[in-house]
């Protein structure tokens, strides 16, 4: 089933462009700040953009620019998105890195604490946050990202906890190059961003809704319109009252919830809604494309 297209393509596109800049500056405030102020590594390619400036500044006294290691480390997992994902995924997350990059360069360190534990833990946030601005605007910070969404788009599950575990081992290398204190710290950051976009990115959460209404057509047809989704219809009696009740079942993402109980409540205000968390769907599931 292939989504419709926007009504209004222009705002789409200004809501997408305004959460990758917003995300951007996030992100490079919070390496200028937090990151180096810890001397952390933040995972993923712009972690090891960082382990690749200090190994060059550090064992060969060269200074080397944040934006174009991080472009020629971004080069082939934007290609292979290209491919896998959509073009104008790419397009917006090659946007993202290009002004992460450059703002990364132009903004002066500004060392906001001393205190290495609370930089980990509230810049490790403010990452995560970062992050889950730009996925909202359907589009990646790079790198590990890429695969990220690759992966969960793929094979239809949360990969943000296996790209986890390939930061740590990253980070051991650092910890053999710079002292075992900053790696350390650094999983401490990479986990408390982790959790972060596990907690405010939905798109692969399951939620299952039960809805019990007198008008369970109408509220089908918004389910199929909004989310592409399908319904199950049972006819049933409420034992309240003796009356005939019709109830849907549906299993949708979790960053559809809110819009298609908003819009149930505007077809039938009495309807019943019960909401639950899935933890697994086995069988063919709609997955809404990035593009």
């Amino acid at each position: 089933m292939k989504d419709k297209p926007s009504r209004y393509p222009l705002l789409e596109e200004g809501r997408r462009l305004i959460l990758i800049v917003a995300a951007s500056v996030i992100m490079a405030v919070n390496i200028q700040s937090f990151v180096q102020a810890g001397g952390l590594f933040p995972g993923g390619f712009n972690g090891l953009t960082l382990l690749i400036q200090r190994s060059a500044q550090q064992f060969a006294g060269i200074s080397l620019p944040f934006s174009l290691i991080n472009f020629l480390l971004n080069a082939v997992p934007a290609a292979v998105s290209f491919r896998a994902i959509g073009k104008r995924f790419t397009v917006y997350s090659c946007l993202m890195i290009l002004l992460t990059s450059i703002l990364t360069d132009l903004i002066p360190p500004m060392p906001l604490t001393n205190d290495v534990l609370l930089i980990c833990i509230f810049g490790g946030l403010i990452n995560g946050f970062s992050i889950s601005l730009c996925l909202m605007g359907r589009a990646t910070s790079g790198g590990t990202d890429f695969i990220a969404v690759a992966l969960s788009q793929k094979l239809n599950f949360d990969a943000w906890n296996y790209i986890f575990l390939g930061n740590a081992a990253m980070l051991v290398i650092a910890g053999l190059l710079f002292g075992w204190d900053k790696a350390l710290y650094s999983i401490i950051f990479q986990f408390a961003s982790t959790q972060v976009v596990r907690g405010l990115n939905l798109r692969y959460k399951r939620t299952t809704l039960f809805i019990i209404s007198d008008d369970a057509h109408r509220i089908y047809e918004a389910i199929k319109d909004l989310t592409h989704h399908g319904a199950t219809l049972f006819e049933g009696t409420g034992l309240y009252n003796g009356e005939p009740r019709s109830m849907l079942y549906s299993v949708i993402s979790g960053d559809q919830v809110k819009q298609l109980t908003k819009r149930v409540r505007e077809i039938d205000p009495k309807a019943f809604v019960n909401v639950l968390k899935t933890d697994q769907v086995e069988g063919n599931f709609y997955q809404r494309p990035h593009d």
